[in-house]
């Protein structure tokens, strides 16, 4: 399949924020909450995303958006967020290719985004892309955030 990586257009927003509520389900219930900050984003929260940085999408040959990712800087560094792939796409490489895209987008730059110790595969995909974890805060007795960098 031929997935290719662009930026987004506003047009694109609501159906990017659409997969968005498909695609962090898995992390809902990895949670136990259906109450996550992805889950509760408006279009308006993504429009303003949008303006501050970058949004990227995957998007299949008959231009379903399938993936996507956000960044923007902020004193010499950027924050990447919102990393997403739809579930029926997961495992075939999309991750990576959005996120190296991003850092395309920034190149030279210091990377870091987070996730929690209860997200294995995003850990496993990040360290494979050479960040590393510079930081760990507790949010409860069962979730700690993970810090990752790349430099």
């Amino acid at each position: 399949m031929n997935i290719k990586i662009a930026r987004a257009q506003r047009s694109d927003l609501q159906e990017i924020l659409a997969l968005q509520y498909l695609a962090y389900q898995s992390e809902a219930a990895l949670f136990r909450s259906k109450d996550i900050p992805p889950l509760r984003q408006t279009l308006d929260d993504l429009m303003e995303e949008y303006d501050r940085g970058i949004v990227l999408k995957a998007v299949e040959e008959d231009g379903t958006i399938i993936g996507s990712v956000r960044a923007y800087e902020d004193a010499a560094t950027v924050y990447i967020g919102k990393l997403m792939v739809h579930p029926d796409y997961r495992r075939q490489g999309y991750g990576r290719k959005l996120l190296t895209e991003v850092e395309n987008c920034y190149n030279g730059k210091r990377f870091e985004l987070f996730t929690s110790t209860r997200s294995k595969d995003n850990i496993r995909l990040y360290q494979k892309a050479g960040y590393t974890i510079f930081d760990q805060k507790p949010i409860d007795e069962d979730i700690v955030f993970v810090y990752l960098e790349k430099k």
